[in-house]
């Protein structure tokens, strides 16, 4: 078969699938993509012009408020919801942890991201179909997920508020082995300054990554955040006399395979355990790493509360 019938293979399979409302998982064949996509392209998004202008009603139909008689003028036709979302997974992929943190995380509204066009379309697909599927059940499961198309390096206070979220994950980004290409990566100084933006305090980032560089890239950058001594630049920077402290701290973690005693403790120890196993064990990316006996390295940044302006001090 010729790339063109395959391509048209591909496009009238998820055009089936998606008509016929199908409660068979869709297959990953069908809307393969190449890994890398450009952040710094336009990639004709659409998005709000601020948090309060995102109708979320399509993505949580389960959680659509009763009255939307009291919606302000200037957001007609935005439906609220209940509550709000709470947790995001950046570059969510094909939605594995997404899937997995649903019944972890009952009570909230998470979201996932991502920047391509078919695998959001194949994590969208697929929350519909274990939606129909456990239709039946009461109450109904995997209805507290979602998946939204978008570019987080640009746009992610166009979709959440100071201080909305309680869980931020960077499962497995793009390395970005090259030097130049480093500015790409989706944890920078800049980066490090929304992601404090748009967490509440108290509030985890949780990133892992099977490159030991990166890693510590990423590690580097969340600590210096803040810190008015440590050089911002993402290429590096020398420690000097600043501020004692960042806006995150980096948690002490369980080894892996011993969660299971931080969770039987319970509390936030137990909630963080929980997820960090999560990330290790749930996503794609993971469970390959696993299969071919790699390493995988994880950290967890809790942001503090915001400095006192002088005039508190």
């Amino acid at each position: 078969m010729t790339a063109a019938g395959k391509r048209q293979k591909r496009e009238d399979y998820r055009k089936t699938h998606k008509e016929e409302g199908n409660a068979e998982l869709p297959k990953k064949k069908f809307y393969r993509q190449r890994a890398h996509a450009n952040p710094f392209s336009d990639h004709r998004l659409t998005y709000p012009a601020s948090p309060a202008l995102m109708d979320w009603s399509s993505h949580y139909p389960a959680f659509v408020a009763p009255d939307t008689q009291s919606v302000a003028k200037d957001h007609a036709g935005v439906k609220p919801l209940t509550k709000p979302v709470t947790v995001a997974d950046i570059g969510c992929g094909f939605g594995g942890l997404l899937v997995a943190l649903s019944p972890l995380l009952p009570d909230e509204l998470i979201l996932g991201l991502e920047i391509r066009t078919q695998v959001t379309e194949y994590v969208e697909d697929r929350i519909s179909a274990l939606r129909s599927q456990c239709a039946d059940r009461s109450p109904r499961p995997y209805q507290n997920i979602s998946c939204l198309r978008a570019n987080t390096m640009k746009f992610l206070p166009n979709f959440f508020a100071r201080g909305q979220l309680s869980h931020i994950f960077l499962c497995f980004p793009d390395p970005h082995f090259k030097a130049r290409k480093h500015k790409a990566r989706i944890v920078s100084s800049t980066l490090c300054a929304e992601y404090a933006y748009v967490l509440r305090p108290g509030g985890c980032v949780y990133t892992i990554t099977d490159v030991e560089e990166l890693g510590e890239w990423m590690r580097s950058r969340f600590e210096a955040f803040g810190n008015s001594g440590v050089g911002g630049e993402d290429e590096g920077g020398e420690s000097g006399e600043g501020r004692a402290e960042g806006m995150f701290e980096t948690i002490e973690l369980p080894e892996e395979g011993k969660e299971g005693e931080w969770v039987d403790e319970g509390g936030q120890k137990g909630l963080v355990a929980m997820l960090v196993r999560c990330i290790r064990e749930e996503t794609e990316e993971g469970k390959k790493v696993t299969r071919n006996g790699g390493k995988r390295f994880v950290s967890v940044f809790r942001r503090r509360e915001d400095p006192a302006w002088p005039d508190e001090i």
